[in-house]
């Protein structure tokens, strides 16, 4: 069974970094995608950045020149968010796909299967 287990999250000041890790366990698919999604309360989820199985990587808007996904030849996949900002304040949750090889939207939580529990992070001003 698929699993997801994300650490990292903490309390910084406005500007400062975080760096998120989320950890994969039985997670076999050759090809894939992985993402990290925010959901601030009163909020609907939103797609953050993803990274597929080839490397190909999507950012949202209000987190490009600032953040960083990567992942590993493990596919745990990570997060470093530098420049953070009050807004950025949410639960972040890592979620992966089953075997796909291309998704139209991969910032969309729908094309997910799989979700870890969430880290929180909270950036004050």
């Amino acid at each position: 069974q698929v699993k997801l287990v994300e650490s990292g999250g903490g309390s910084v000041q406005a500007g400062g970094s975080l760096r998120l890790s989320c950890a994969a366990s039985e997670y076999t698919y050759s090809t894939y995608y992985l993402g990290w999604f925010r959901q601030a309360p009163g909020k609907e989820r939103e797609g953050v950045a993803s990274i597929d199985s080839y490397g190909r990587i999507r950012y949202a808007d209000s987190v490009k020149g600032r953040f960083t996904i990567s992942k590993d030849n493990a596919k745990n996949v990570y997060l470093q968010m530098n420049s953070l900002k009050p807004e950025d304040t949410a639960m972040y949750y890592c979620a992966a796909t089953s075997q796909r090889y291309f998704v139209l939207r991969p910032l969309s939580a729908d094309v997910y299967s799989y979700w870890g529990q969430g880290t929180q992070v909270t950036v004050s001003s």
